[in-house]
């Protein structure tokens, strides 16, 4: 690292549980980041703050006008713009030397599958079960650790799940495929989102993502943590592997 490098992530460095070894992991990093909606833009930013190495970053969604309110890596010049391509340039105004790969379409399994072993980290920040679903199971499969959020409402949780810890669970103990869950119901579109809420929720993903390429402190593999905005309620559960799960069972 250079003196410019060591002044940009000083007040990091001089935590003694981070120090430049940290640092130096986080610089050596490659985190994928699905999803540059509500909760990939603040994971987005704070990672590239914070000096992860390279990001990849995937949507193939273009930014609306309605997602401003909440979407903070985008702005009014960005409205037709695809997402992934959007917050790359607002991370190169953040950080000049931070190394993107931008995926502007929708992965299916084969990109998952391509794209994953040379990764050391994913952070589901979609909005959609069966992109959950699928992430997860491929995530597992290849003994990826996977931070996932969601935030609907007033309310948001946060969970990882790593398939290298002993009994962890996975995405689908949490919300098991089968019970056909109503898709609308965990749609912001369709019930509403206060703003704030999802730069909470991103922001603790965020943070798990450095926790977890430092090594520092303890990871949330085997719970979620909830958020109740309107009440300023947080509660930490412990979640249990499914026996009869298809993804981490078998």
């Amino acid at each position: 690292m250079d003196d410019t490098t060591l002044l940009r992530y000083s007040r990091q460095i001089m935590l003694p549980e981070l120090d430049i070894a940290g640092q130096k992991k986080l610089l050596n990093a490659k985190v994928l980041v699905l999803g540059m909606g509500g909760l990939g833009c603040p994971v987005a930013l704070y990672l590239s703050a914070t000096g992860i190495g390279e990001l990849i970053l995937a949507d193939d969604d273009e930014v609306e006008i309605s997602n401003l309110q909440r979407q903070i890596a985008h702005f009014q010049n960005s409205v037709g713009m695809n997402k992934a391509k959007s917050v790359e340039a607002t991370l190169t105004n953040l950080n000049p030397n931070q190394r993107t790969t931008l995926i502007e379409y929708r992965m299916n399994s084969s990109d998952l599958e391509q794209r994953l072993p040379s990764i050391d980290l994913v952070i589901d920040c979609t909005d959609n079960l069966k992109s959950r679903y699928l992430v997860n199971k491929i995530c597992w499969k290849h003994n990826k650790p996977l931070i996932s959020g969601a935030a609907i409402r007033w309310e948001g949780h946060v969970s990882m799940f790593n398939g290298s810890v002993r009994d962890s669970p996975c995405y689908q103990c949490l919300y098991p495929e089968d019970d056909n869950l109503n898709e609308t119901d965990l749609n912001c579109s369709e019930n509403g989102v206060v703003s704030p809420l999802v730069g909470v929720v991103g922001t603790i993903q965020a943070m798990e993502a450095i926790k977890f390429i430092t090594g520092v402190g303890e990871s949330l593999v085997g719970k979620v943590i909830y958020y109740d905005a309107k009440r300023s309620d947080w509660q930490k559960f412990n979640l249990a592997k499914a026996p009869d799960c298809q993804t981490c069972s078998s």
